[in-house]
């Protein structure tokens, strides 16, 4: 398609930029290049790493010290989930090279790579035991099959079968964006020999459960022991809670025997991420306290497999850990987690607990470590991902990639920063401001205050695929972003005090926040704002619309919340209004009627623009239809747009710069008389 401008004031000729210099537009955001999948050799000298520009992805081998880069491949496929061997020699990936996904191998040394797996089913995942021993491959099988060819048999009946019909005696019906089609993600495991797996043997035979979970885990819950002796995966026990229960347990397969056995079942919380020291001493995982609350703060366990007793490492560090893994000295555990706004890389002593930081500012997507040096990936609100290497105590810090480098020459981005302020109970609450890109002094500009989703997250110091903030500040917006209680990285008890709270403390933080960095930038037309927001945030756009009416000129609602209590008995994963409504809705419909959108839509007055997906399972369409037609119902301008092809995401790039677009002339709309309709009013100060 023809691309039209993303922000109007650009169209107009407001922007006054340096020269040479461009505004960032959704065309830049999807064009640029990526890199992932990084890993480091275990001599620490080199990385490998998956680049994807000019919509071709290929791999690298680059010297982290002389900065030398070779391209190990230039096939048509997509190589993803790369791993070395242990020694550094031989390099495995997943692509599709016209036999489905499947297992390869590529010598570092030279020649072609060459398939490892030879299956009948598309592999999704795969897992090499530290001695390169053995393999576990994830594969989605029909559970009660006793062969692959089984499995295959059923997939084509299903396609093939004259009747559509769907039949379920239990939940989950449908998850995320895919209905439930009885087939299950299983864990199969074989020798693996001269870069050659043998015959593969479901360890999960027979369960109707899911490892690595649906739709988002990966084998991240899946990890041999030392010797391979051992398979440990994280999963939920069969049963039909799984929609209600966030009880995922450690489950211990002896390769040998077949014997599996629940080593966390005193725990009916979450148990995740399993993982095992070289040394063969340690197992760690992380661990939720409390049942049925999904944004729990996940606790470091670690086991001594000398003694057999467990204990919580650090338990005074007041975070929730997202990822972890040994060191390979087998001396300390490298974790990741949000900290005041940014996602950090930090390392703690596995005998003592101390704790040193490795990488604060902005956020790490991740890391690998080899011999002492750490490889890892880090992003921030105006720089896209590029990779790092520092030695094991945070020292020696060197950008090793450099990705985008032409491609962002030209562009301005708008500067940002943090700033806090007494929140609800008087409590420091965190935000990010962002000015227009071409600012000028004395200028006061519109705004687009972005509230996030969750409600138990963060939009942070991160470079955004979809909800990119630069993007506002490009279309001459100051863009104004506040962490309200609830949010993620400020200690367990902030992120709790939402629970029960949806409408009150959240609403006063932005309210409060908003007008405190108002009269702190003067810059900042407080006049003139929009607010958007997705998911959480889009029930705190029909929470505004009801609650805080008089403030904006128009609202955006991305895939939110319209009636509490409907959506209950549509949504997937119930424990997420179980336990923020403190129950069900016939058990507290107080709750659910106290903090409901709907009940307020006599106070209505904003203009709104309603956008969902109609693959949303977790906020399903219904939400956003009941927007729309109370907007429609009492005159109040607004504008439906429906993706039916996008579930609680936009991911499709034609549809982001629709998104874009759409929301963008919305906002331009309604703040005229400013930088974003093509003037400017004085800076009163």
């Amino acid at each position: 398609m023809k691309t039209t401008t993303l922000a109007m004031a650009v169209l107009a000729g407001v922007i006054t930029l340096p020269a040479l210099a461009k505004p960032l537009t959704i065309d830049d955001v999807i064009s640029f290049n990526k890199v992932s999948n990084a890993v480091i050799t275990p001599d620490g000298k080199a990385a490998i790493f998956a680049l994807k520009k000019d919509g071709q992805s290929n791999l690298y081998w680059q010297d982290l010290d002389s900065g030398k880069r070779k391209q190990l491949t230039s096939n048509a496929s997509t190589e993803y989930s790369v791993s070395l061997s242990h020694d550094g020699r031989d390099l495995y990936f997943l692509a599709d090279r016209g036999q489905g996904t499947q297992v390869y191998m590529l010598p570092l040394s030279g020649g072609e790579a060459r398939p490892v797996t030879q299956l009948p089913v598309a592999v999704e995942g795969y897992k090499l035991a530290p001695n390169d021993s053995k393999i576990a491959v994830e594969l989605s099988v029909w559970p009660s099959c006793d062969s692959l060819e089984c499995t295959v048999a059923k997939r084509q009946s299903l396609q093939t079968k004259a009747s559509t019909e769907r039949t379920y005696t239990q939940l989950f019906v449908r998850h995320w964006d895919t209905w439930a089609d009885g087939f299950r993600n299983h864990l199969f495991v074989a020798d693996l020999k001269d870069g050659k797996a043998g015959s593969f043997k479901d360890v999960m035979q027979g369960l109707d459960t899911d490892s690595p979970a649906k739709p988002f885990s990966g084998m991240e819950e899946v990890a041999f022991n030392s010797d391979a002796s051992q398979l440990v995966y994280s999963a939920k026990a069969p049963g039909p809670d799984h929609p209600w229960t966030t009880n995922f347990d450690l489950w211990q397969v002896d390769l040998a025997s077949g014997k599996t056995t629940d080593i966390t079942s005193d725990n009916k919380a979450w148990d995740a991420q399993p993982t095992f020291s070289d040394d063969g001493r340690y197992m760690a995982w992380l661990a939720m306290s409390r049942p049925g609350y999904e944004s729990d703060r996940y606790r470091i366990m670690l086991k001594d497999l000398r003694t057999g007793q467990s204990r919580e490492l650090a338990p005074q560090w007041d975070r929730s850990a997202d990822s972890l893994h040994f060191t390979s000295d087998s001396k300390s555990l490298l974790v990741t987690a949000q900290d005041t706004g940014q996602h950090g890389l930090y390392s703690f002593n596995v005998d003592f607990g101390d704790m040193k930081v490795l990488s604060r500012d902005g956020s790490v997507a991740s890391y690998s470590e080899g011999a002492g040096r750490i490889l890892f990936n880090k992003n921030s609100l105006k720089e896209p991902g590029d990779l790092y290497v520092e030695d094991k105590d945070g020292f020696g810090l060197k950008q090793v990639t450099h990705v985008n480098a032409d491609k962002l020459k030209d562009i301005q981005m708008g500067d940002y920063a943090q700033f806090s302020f007494p929140g609800w109970n008087n409590e420091t609450v965190y935000g990010y401001w962002i000015k227009p890109v071409g600012y000028q002094q004395g200028k006061k500009y519109p705004v687009a205050f972005l509230i996030h989703g969750g409600p138990q997250g963060s939009f942070s110091n991160h470079w955004h695929g979809r909800w990119n903030a630069e993007l506002w500040a490009a279309a001459g917006y100051a863009v104004v972003m506040i962490d309200f209680h609830g949010s993620t990285g400020y200690g367990q008890a902030f992120t709790d005090s939402i629970t029960g709270h949806y409408g009150d403390r959240p609403l006063e933080d932005l309210q409060k926040g908003f007008d405190f960095i108002a009269k702190q930038e003067p810059w900042i037309d407080a006049s003139n704002a929009c607010a958007l927001g997705g998911s959480y945030g889009g029930y705190m756009i029909n929470w505004i619309e009801g609650n805080w009416p008089n403030k904006f000129k128009c609202l955006v609602d991305h895939d939110g919340l319209f009636n509490i209590k409907s959506m209950y008995y549509t949504t997937e994963e119930l424990w997420f209004p179980e336990h923020d409504m403190e129950g069900t809705p016939w058990d507290n419909a107080a709750m659910y009627d106290k903090w409901n959108p709907s009940n307020f839509v006599k106070n209505w007055k904003t203009p709104i623009l309603v956008i969902h997906g109609e693959k949303d399972y977790r906020v399903p369409i219904g939400q956003g239809l009941g927007t729309f037609t109370t907007a429609q119902r009492l005159g109040i301008p607004s504008k439906l747009v429906v993706f039916p092809n996008e579930n609680h995401w936009v991911l499709h790039p034609a549809n982001q710069k629709v998104w874009y677009r759409d929301v963008l002339a919305w906002m331009a709309k309604y703040t005229q008389g400013s930088d974003a309709a093509g003037t400017a009013k004085p800076d009163s100060k």
